[in-house]
């Protein structure tokens, strides 16, 4: 059900080490501005449902579906959130889960830790967020990540994401880094728009090299997140760091674990800090290492010395249209989809026909709730 992609030895015994241990979930909310540029996501239909994907998922991971929503799902160009893939394999499994806000325009509607980070503005413009902000918050993902860490216990952690717009800020993070990712990361697109996001991550590189605040301390890697990257990626670089220390972590996502991966490697060596390369992986969906429009595989070997793990997990044959139109390209991954059914088999050996009967009998009550019929689309 796990296939390694890259760093193939080290990605099995990644594997092997954490196989019948009990996961625990964290998911990190993010905003950046990025996310509204029309056409740059697919993350909901319009520039104002994409205000509000990142409410609507974290109240459907915490709350499941229900008739009266504070924030019903966005209506999406084909296909369902991937939440319910999460929503689905976490309580089915009984996993601790827990969210974080690391920097949105609204609160979260559910309980959720507050890291009082900054709403990213666009990052074309090179200023994304305030350095001092992006150290704060460091610092408070570095408390987070020891904290998990000790909760995990004899267990290990899955670290997932929701940024809408996040495949841009990541592509600026890579390229900014000298990491060749043109052409190379994915989107909820079907076909990835790389023309779009390689100009948006270009003009805010160039911005910021011609600020005033490009001197010769921009060689921090976090002065680089300040200027074109998101608080997610903060808050999840500092938490593996500090995690690794003492258990496995599973970056759960694609393009955008990454360049949290790239980053935190990064600050580690800049700043001197000690961590465990060997117990982190990149864990996501067969949909994103896939991908024709992208080329998942080839950025993992870009980045080098990290695992790529994707889980395989089909909906080719589900009853439901929503669910087969990951099959077609739409949506592929979010909210820690893929890392979840990664750990879903490794906690409990759930195969195929588990990991799809959860997730189509979460769907199948989620359409009945809302009276909908499933041939619908999601609203």
């Amino acid at each position: 059900m796990n296939q390694v992609h890259t760093q193939v030895e080290a990605g099995q015994q990644w594997l092997d080490c954490c196989r019948w241990r009990r996961p625990y979930i964290a998911i990190v909310f993010g905003f950046t501005a990025t996310g509204l540029i029309p056409g740059i996501s697919a993350a909901g239909a319009t520039p104002a449902d994409r205000q509000q994907t990142a409410l609507a998922d974290a109240e459907f991971l915490y709350k499941g579906p229900h008739p009266r929503p504070r924030y019903a799902l966005p209506p999406l160009m084909a296909g369902a959130s991937p939440a319910i893939i999460t929503r689905a394999l976490v309580t089915s499994q009984h996993l601790p889960l827990r969210l974080f806000n690391a920097g949105l325009p609204h609160p979260l509607p559910a309980p959720a830790i507050d890291l009082q980070g900054p709403v990213a503005s666009c990052l074309s413009g090179g200023e994304a967020m305030p350095m001092a902000q992006v150290r704060q918050l460091w610092q408070r993902g570095v408390h987070w990540g020891e904290r998990l860490s000790r909760e995990a216990q004899a267990g290990y952690l899955v670290l997932g994401e929701c940024v809408v717009g996040g495949t841009t800020t990541a592509l600026a993070v890579l390229l900014g880094l000298g990491i060749d990712a043109t052409d190379r990361v994915n989107s909820s697109h079907p076909t990835c728009n790389h023309t779009q996001k390689l100009a948006v991550a270009q003009a805010g590189l160039s911005a910021w090299r011609q600020s005033p605040a490009f001197t010769e301390g921009a060689l921090d890697p976090l002065a680089l997140a300040a200027a074109v990257g998101d608080p997610m990626q903060v808050v999840v670089a500092a938490m593996a760091i500090a995690a690794s220390r003492r258990v496995g972590v599973l970056l759960a996502g694609g393009t955008q674990m990454l360049a949290v991966y790239a980053l935190l490697r990064a600050v580690a060596g800049y700043h001197g800090l000690a961590w465990t390369p060997e117990r982190i992986a990149v864990g996501t969906t067969r949909w994103v290492a896939t991908d024709g429009s992208g080329d998942t595989v080839g950025l993992a070997v870009q980045v080098a010395d990290v695992p790529l793990i994707a889980t395989q997990l089909s909906f080719e044959r589900s009853h439901y249209p929503q669910l087969r139109a990951y099959e077609q390209g739409f949506v592929k991954e979010g909210v820690g989809a893929g890392g979840c059914a990664i750990a879903a088999h490794l906690h409990k050996n759930w195969q195929q026909p588990e990991l799809l009967a959860a997730v189509e009998a979460l769907w199948e009550q989620t359409l009945r709730i809302n009276g909908m019929s499933g041939q619908g689309q999601i609203d």
